[in-house]
């Protein structure tokens, strides 16, 4: 398990974004070590190829080393390692750089002449800064390197002037010797920082991708968590509404039969009424509940305290009263309307509150996550079969944080509950869209055959 520190980690580009702390950067898989396999072999080939090209091109004989063989056998062997340059990154670039110092020494001819030896000795450092996984140690082991490297370079130049070896015209502001040292030394620094910043950015690249990933994984997981929330604070709702509109059924059941019982030997026709009442009412409770029994099981009674909403609430608002939710719904910088289509009729409870609460939502929604200047609400009444809500703005969605239009997620499942049908989303004109179409006759329950 990683730990947290205060402070960056070496080798952490600035600017990256990513936090401190220790992070081990995971090894690559079986197909990428393969590749450093075949990137090892391949640039050992490559330095025998060049080794032998640079003997033909030479202007004399070269020494080739021991046994005529030791310059072929260091140009490949330094390319050797980077087979395991990513498995073991360290390792690896000391190794590379003691084979470099060897071979500079041994065979000066194949270690001038042979491009692919500096490419290895590059990669190496490369490697190292952009796969160690413990960065202190990593430090330790290139400046090591860094020193032993210049050392040996001034080392060479001091050899350079004590044998005069370094000729030329010396036409220009410098001596040759003098040129000779400020250009080595450039290309030199260019060359190891050069591997040192490249590594250390791809590394924090490597990192703030890898930072990235969680942050994405853990918004999805939200996102899910949240979806899943908006559902159950939905179902949650509804429960609790239909604890009031059974209750105003049993109510009424309760107060026909009472005065059924005290007049039925009197005003037996009034009786036989308060009868056909209480037959009614029981009828309409019964299909409200069959409607929504799935969501009473499903509901999770554990989050009442969580979501600080009492079991008891006064009756639940309905379709009647639109008009005074879009009255308190406009203000200065939203302007909402409402239109009635259709001869009304008396809708059943369940729906009735549900219409109410569908426009509610999506009016929270224009507010909240909108920049719309206007909405308007249509509550259409489709002959006898059904019943449309609709809201409609002339807005652009907000950049909301995650967790924003849950609402959308309650909407759909209170409209499936009921059988009905949603669309919501962006309009082809412009704005935005949340219409409900609600069937009025029950719709039974998934494999219940109607009766």
């Amino acid at each position: 398990m990683s730990t947290s520190v205060s402070t960056s980690q070496p080798g952490t580009p600035p600017g990256t974004g990513t936090s401190g702390g220790v992070w081990p950067r995971p090894m690559p898989d079986r197909r990428g070590l393969n590749r450093d396999i075949a990137l090892g072999l391949g640039m050992a080939v490559a330095g025998l190829i060049a080794t032998e090209l640079a003997k033909s091109v030479a202007p004399g004989d070269v020494d080739m080393g021991a046994g005529g063989i030791e310059a072929y056998v260091l140009s490949a062997a330094i390319a050797l390692p980077l087979c395991f340059r990513r498995r073991f990154p360290l390792t690896v670039v000391l190794l590379v750089s003691v084979i470099f110092f060897v071979a500079g020494e041994r065979v000066p001819f194949a270690f001038a002449g042979n491009l692919v030896t500096q490419i290895a000795q590059f990669m190496a450092m490369y490697s190292a800064v952009a796969w160690a996984q413990d960065r202190r140690r990593m430090k330790i082991v290139l400046v090591l390197v860094f020193v032993m490297m210049f050392v040996w370079l001034f080392h060479g130049f001091v050899k350079a002037l004590q044998t005069d070896a370094i000729k030329g015209a010396d036409q220009g502001l410098l001596s040759p010797y003098v040129s000779f040292v400020v250009l080595n030394t450039a290309i030199n620094i260019l060359y190891f920082f050069g591997a040192y910043f490249w590594g250390r950015t791809a590394w924090g690249v490597a990192r703030q991708r890898h930072e990235l990933q969680q942050q994405a994984d853990e918004l999805a997981t939200q996102q899910q968590a949240n979806a899943r929330r908006a559902v159950i604070d939905e179902r949650l709702r509804i429960s609790r509404e239909l604890h009031d509109v059974v209750a105003h059924h049993i109510s009424s059941i309760g107060i026909q039969a009472g005065g059924a019982r005290r007049v039925m030997e009197s005003d037996p026709e009034a009786a036989k009424n308060a009868l056909s009442v209480i037959e009614d009412s029981s009828r309409t409770a019964v299909n409200e509940m069959r409607q929504l029994l799935g969501m009473l099981r499903a509901a999770d009674p554990e989050l009442d305290d969580e979501l600080g909403v009492p079991v008891g609430k006064a009756p639940q608002a309905n379709a009647d009263r639109l008009p005074a939710l879009v009255s308190s719904a406009n203000s200065d910088v939203l302007s909402v309307g409402f239109h009635q289509i259709g001869q009304p009729i008396k809708l059943p409870e369940t729906i009735s509150v549900s219409v109410y609460r569908i426009a509610q939502e999506a009016l929270t929604n224009v507010r909240r996550h909108s920049t719309a200047r206007s909405a308007h609400v249509t509550l259409r009444y489709l002959d006898d079969t059904a019943v449309e809500v609709e809201v409609i703005d002339d807005g652009r969605p907000k950049h909301a944080p995650v967790g924003s239009r849950l609402g959308h997620v309650g909407i759909r499942e209170r409209v499936s509950l009921l059988g009905g049908e949603t669309e919501i989303g962006p309009r082809p004109v412009g704005g935005f869209r949340v219409r409900a179409r609600i069937p009025l006759q029950p719709v039974p329950p998934e494999g219940e055959p109607e009766k």
